[in-house]
């Protein structure tokens, strides 16, 4: 192995232990420490990982595989349901936030288009974060796992649409052809996971179910399938990582399937934290603190009072909706791809960028605090609140 490789991950891992057990000792949130690591060690902290890039693209992973895992956990018809009640909600949200963020933008001198993809950016909210803090006991808030499920799936496809309009002309055009074949391959693609699933997988599982190592690998190698499948045809791979789940949910071993992925999954999402931090440019914080704080306080305020407004209107009860509010009540990972792929194709400037990239981590930071603090949890600080 690469001694660059090996020596990288010894820091991220070794390191992220120790200021975990100290995050813990603490009573802090673990995924602050993550982040707070990764700034440490990064190109623009101390610099003793240096290849970032890597890291993050391997960190990716950890992303694809909780898409996977959630798509286990939901059974479709449900699924189904809880989109007709959360779509027009999650829809007149993100207008919402999408005007905060391009009044923020426009108050602070940055271009029409910047702030169009400033206000773009907030529309949505962390699926890392909101799943990842939220308890996976079969029965306990089984409906708010649903509604944030349908709502970060909804907004999973606004980014899909956004982010098609930035890759599809260097104007920021849009390209309706793309568009057009990532909604036409949609149904296509459920439909072909489905009948795979249903002649070949299901088939395959019940024959050899007895070798864990083999259902290990085949759960692998569909949930990295689909996910690529759904790449080429214009979709995302948390997309197509969600199908595979979603269409062998109903089968007797996809909780085995859950359980055995749990830790892969834990250890790529602890690569995904650190490469957040370690990404952050630290030296231009002084141009941007001052929006950053404005733009980021202003999601972490607004969002859970819109969230809890819209969501009574839809007859949910007051304490259903004021969870969900500050469970969503941050800035999203998509919101960091779109300020990558923006400013990559030269349409935003880099502080624009990294005001996106600042309001975003300092949402992760606070809001998993908010939630860690007050809410249940798998990795509560507190005994009453720890949910698992």
């Amino acid at each position: 192995m690469d001694d660059t490789v090996f020596h990288s991950f010894f820091l991220i891992f070794t390191g992220a232990a120790v200021v975990a057990s100290m995050a813990l000792y603490g009573r802090q949130p673990m995924l602050v420490a993550y982040i707070v690591l990764g700034g440490l060690l990064g190109p623009y902290g101390s610099g003793l990982v240096p290849d970032v890039k890597l890291i993050a693209d391997i960190s990716h992973i950890g992303i694809i595989f909780l898409l996977f895992l959630l798509g286990l956990d939901m059974q479709p018809q449900a699924l189904f349901g809880v989109f007709k009640k959360v779509t027009l909600v999650t829809l007149i949200s993100a207008i919402i936030f999408a005007m905060v963020g391009y009044g923020v933008g426009y108050l602070f001198g940055f271009t029409q288009l910047e702030n169009i993809i400033i206000g773009s950016a907030m529309m949505f909210s962390s699926t890392i974060i909101g799943i990842k803090l939220l308890p996976t006991t079969i029965l306990h808030h089984r409906h708010v796992g649903e509604m944030m499920i349908g709502m970060l799936l909804v907004q999973d496809f606004l980014a899909i649409f956004v982010l098609l309009i930035l890759l599809s002309g260097g104007d920021g055009s849009v390209d309706v052809g793309q568009i057009g074949i990532a909604l036409l391959a949609l149904p296509i693609l459920v439909g072909l996971c489905v009948t795979a699933v249903r002649y070949l997988l299901l088939p395959l599982f019940t024959r050899f179910d007895r070798m864990g190592e083999y259902v290990f690998l085949l759960a692998i190698g569909w949930c990295l399938g689909v996910a690529e499948l759904a790449e080429l045809v214009n979709l995302s791979r948390e997309i197509g990582a969600f199908i595979a789940g979603i269409t062998i949910a109903t089968s007797p071993i996809a909780k085995h399937i859950a359980l055995s992925l749990k830790p892969l999954r834990d250890f790529f999402l602890i690569l995904f934290f650190f490469s957040l931090g370690a990404q952050f440019n630290l030296t231009l914080l002084p141009d941007i603190i001052a929006p950053a704080l404005l733009l980021g306080g202003s999601m972490l305020v607004i969002k859970p009072l819109v969230f809890r407004f819209l969501l009574r209107q839809q007859s949910e009860k007051n304490a259903l909706a004021w969870d969900l509010g500050f469970r969503l009540g941050q800035i999203s990972e998509f919101s960091l791809l779109i300020a990558y792929v923006a400013f990559s194709a030269s349409l935003i400037s880099n502080l624009a960028s990294h005001l996106i990239q600042a309001a975003a981590i300092l949402t992760f930071l606070l809001s998993s605090y908010v939630v860690v603090l007050n809410f249940p949890n798998p990795i509560a600080i507190k005994e009453e609140l720890r949910r698992d």
